[in-house]
């Protein structure tokens, strides 16, 4: 049985990771600052990430097979990581927004964000920024390390509010703020992304891989799914979420040829919007 721990894990498709991993029969260890309570039969550790003093003192001599780290945002909190936990296997939960820099009009690939200058003293970091500099301080370490670049994710549970953004908007009728020429990106169901997310702390492989359902959403083909009749406005800046003005749309073939099979996204989308209406 693989000793797992999960840093997070408490809440959204993260609490989903954990119960699959459990049900697995897996040893699961979840550590976070406790504000919400782990599923059942996995063991809690309570710290905060930032504190290496009380990360060290949490976690005492524990070691593991593998950590998934679900919460980590900058090369700092990286390099606590690094230096605290004891494991075999890395696997950090990175996003599609590491490539907001890349320009491409065909899907991307994982080469496309290569390892970049890492910045310890910056005051703060913005989100694909921060992940990107992450992933460079693991990678450059001495554990087996991958990275799950996750695309948007939707389903019932999204405490972000944003599929429920439009299908309020929308249901009342009232328009939604998007660019002049909107563009496609990728979308995943965020029981489909807890799925992988298991499979991949399971395996075996290093290195990025880009994680997404087939199928290519722009925000015109969202509020089309959404209402009969969706009313749009077009703005320059402040676009509605998942109003994208560059093409953003994952190449998933690296996943495929490891073995996961990813499902398109006919096959959920309407029942996540629907999850919104409940929400």
């Amino acid at each position: 049985m693989k000793k797992v721990l999960v840093l997070g894990g408490s809440r959204y498709f993260g609490r989903g990771v954990v119960e699959r991993l459990r049900d697995a029969g897996a040893d699961v260890t979840v550590l976070n600052r406790g504000s919400a309570p782990a599923p059942g039969g996995v063991a809690h550790l309570i710290a905060d990430r930032d504190d290496e003093a009380g990360l060290k003192a949490a976690l005492g001599s524990r070691s593991f097979d593998v950590v998934l780290d679900q919460i980590c945002y900058t090369p700092v909190q990286a390099e606590i990581a690094r230096r605290v936990l004891r494991t075999e296997r890395y696997v950090m939960t990175s996003t599609i927004e590491v490539y907001d820099q890349v320009r491409a009009e065909t899907p991307i690939t994982e080469s496309l964000v290569s390892p970049v200058p890492v910045d310890l003293g910056a005051a703060s970091y913005d989100y694909g920024e921060g992940k990107r500099q992450a992933e460079t301080v693991f990678a450059a370490g001495d554990t087996p390390f991958a990275s799950v670049r996750v695309a948007h994710v939707l389903g019932g549970e999204d405490f972000t509010g944003r599929l429920r953004h439009y299908v309020e908007r929308l249901d009342a009728g009232d328009a939604v703020d998007i660019h002049a020429e909107p563009r496609p990106s990728t979308f995943i169901h965020a029981r489909e992304i807890a799925n992988f997310l298991a499979w991949a702390t399971r395996a075996d492989f290093t290195g990025p891989v880009n994680a997404g359902s087939h199928g290519e959403l722009s925000v015109l083909d969202l509020a089309a799914a959404i209402s009969t009749r969706p009313r749009f406005r077009i703005v320059e800046r402040d676009a509605s979420p998942f109003s994208f003005d560059r093409y953003a749309v994952l190449d998933t073939s690296r996943a495929a040829g490891l073995g996961f099979s990813f499902s398109s996204t006919t096959a959920w989308l309407g029942e996540a919007i629907e999850d919104a209406r409940r929400a």
